[in-house]
């Protein structure tokens, strides 16, 4: 839970900690005077360019293949609400309602910016549903990335004008039926707001945010649990040592080097025999692709704040110069890309969390643990069926990994001829996410069933801590019984970063 009880909105510099403390923890928004007169000024700007006769793109004319039918200024209005309603065409489940709402948030930071060309009014009353959990309810599929997230955004922009559906306290309601729940009151439309709400890239790039900030957890959470890994096998520790990683200066390396050391640091059993003079390439390659992992994420998270405060919007108002610029500010290329790059590195993160549990059930492998961590071999299976949902989990994240935003396909007859698919790429990456997540758990039944034939002899304390964690909701394995449970039971434990948590009350913070 976030200790920010409030939080100011600037358009300049919103982080991914903000958008999760806002939309996982409920911490309120605020607006300052400034960023009002800014908005203010915009939209007056906006007026006398109208009063002097200026055509400019989707507020006095139509838009995408009709951009260039010229709207009156007393039908502009009405042009708003009618593309706002015509645009609200997605498909497929609600997005989850966390996501949803930064979505918003991310779309009022941009107008916060004072480019958009909406008045005080509409972002205002954004801000209430926003700090009121008046969550807009829209599909998670008809986005094509460009220009930005159309389908999406506008079903979201549906409820400001007291239609569509939206969260409210748990349930799916009328948007009118919310707004009225919360004291709040529907804004009609002036020209030029339909398309402020939906030209933008703000539902792919809330994803991101949420992705980013789940993956780094889950990247430490499978330094983790690969550690204990690396206990149970007694591997040899020279492949973690400072000197042989500090001669490849790569930060995230050398980092997930540095935890690894003080996760199996005190281990008894790291103490025993070794069996092998060095270990498969899945227990020592973890600094190399972990750390590589972390590196790639630093950049993604790069690119992703930058979109965050940025006028991701089409087309921009210049409020000193009194001038109107198109051109394509909305285009998810920079999303897509960053969200491939997510998907790969978190489904490598996964094949090497299923190799190492494969470590644990072949005896040929871990040279002393029975087949499948079970003892009553041939009456007993043991773990082998989870090792499959493994494996399945792995070629599915395969299969999603393969990049989105390579592909293209033009709409709007032809005026929109290159898009990004930047939400489909994040999309496919918080799915790789998930995945993973469940991929980890079941190497971490694994290890702490491992740990049952190692005893009595000590391993480290964190892994001592976290084996506890586990046993408080999975037993040890005696005999066969459904292990779906299990796995149900564990994966939240990686999901809410309980491994983590409990680590790091262990051992201190790691990088």
């Amino acid at each position: 839970m976030s200790k920010v009880k409030k939080i100011f909105l600037t358009g300049l510099d919103l982080k991914i900690e903000d958008v999760i403390a806002i939309c996982r923890d409920n911490t309120k928004v605020i607006i300052s005077l400034e960023v009002i007169k800014k908005i203010n000024d915009n939209w007056k700007a906006i007026e006398e360019m109208l009063d002097r006769g200026d055509v400019m793109y989707g507020l006095n004319t139509g838009i995408g293949g009709f951009g260039n039918v010229v709207i009156s200024k007393e039908k502009a209005g009405e042009l708003s609400t009618r593309m706002l309603r015509a645009h609200a065409s997605g498909y497929g489940n609600p997005v989850e309602p966390e996501i949803a709402k930064a979505s918003l948030l991310l779309r009022l930071n941009v107008f916060a910016k004072g480019y958009s060309g909406v008045r005080p009014i509409l972002f205002t009353t954004f801000v209430q549903m926003l700090n009121k959990n008046v969550i807009p309810v829209f599909y998670e599929k008809g986005s094509v990335g460009t220009s930005g997230d159309l389908a999406p955004l506008s079903q979201m922009g549906l409820v400001v004008i007291g239609e569509g559906k939206a969260y409210w306290q748990g349930k799916i309601v009328p948007g009118a039926d919310a707004m009225k729940k919360a004291g709040i009151k529907p804004v009609p439309l002036a020209y030029r707001e339909g398309l402020a709400i939906m030209n933008g890239s703000q539902f792919m790039t809330a994803i991101a945010a949420f992705n980013i900030f789940d993956a780094e957890r889950l990247i430490k959470q499978t330094e983790i649990v690969c550690s204990m890994t690396i206990d149970v096998l007694n591997c040899v520790e020279s492949a973690y040592s400072e000197p042989y990683n500090r001669v490849r200066p790569f930060k995230g390396q050398n980092d997930t080097a540095e935890n690894i050391r003080r996760l199996i640091a005190g281990s008894d059993l790291m103490e025993q025999p070794k069996k092998n003079v060095q270990n498969a390439y899945s227990l020592r390659s973890v600094p190399q692709v972990a750390g590589a992992c972390r590196d790639a994420l630093d950049y993604i998270r790069k690119i992703t704040k930058i979109e965050m405060n940025a006028v991701a919007d089409n087309p921009i108002f210049f409020t000193k110069e009194k001038i109107c610029r198109t051109g394509a500010n909305f285009h998810g290329a920079p999303i897509g890309y960053t969200q491939d790059l997510l998907g790969i590195i978190i489904t490598d993160l996964g094949n090497i969390s299923e190799r190492q549990t494969n470590n644990l059930m072949d005896p040929a492998c871990s040279k002393d643990l029975p087949a499948f961590l079970v003892k009553s071999a041939g009456l007993d299976s043991g773990l082998m069926i989870s090792q499959y949902t493994q494996a399945a989990l792995v070629s599915e994240n395969k299969i999603l990994a393969s990049p989105a935003s390579v592909d293209s396909i033009p709409v709007s007859g032809n005026q929109e001829d290159h898009v990004s698919f930047g939400t489909i790429a994040a999309r496919k990456a918080r799915e790789i996410i998930k995945n993973t997540e469940a991929v980890v758990a079941i190497q971490l039944l694994a290890t702490c069933q491992a740990y049952e034939f190692r005893k009595p002899v000590k391993p480290s304390k964190t892994f001592q801590a976290i084996y506890k964690l586990v046993r408080s909701v999975s037993p040890a394995i005696t005999e066969d019984r459904a292990f779906y449970i299990d796995i149900e039971k564990v994966v939240p434990l990686i999901r809410n970063y309980q491994v983590l948590k409990v680590a790091e009350e262990t051992i201190g913070k790691l990088k």
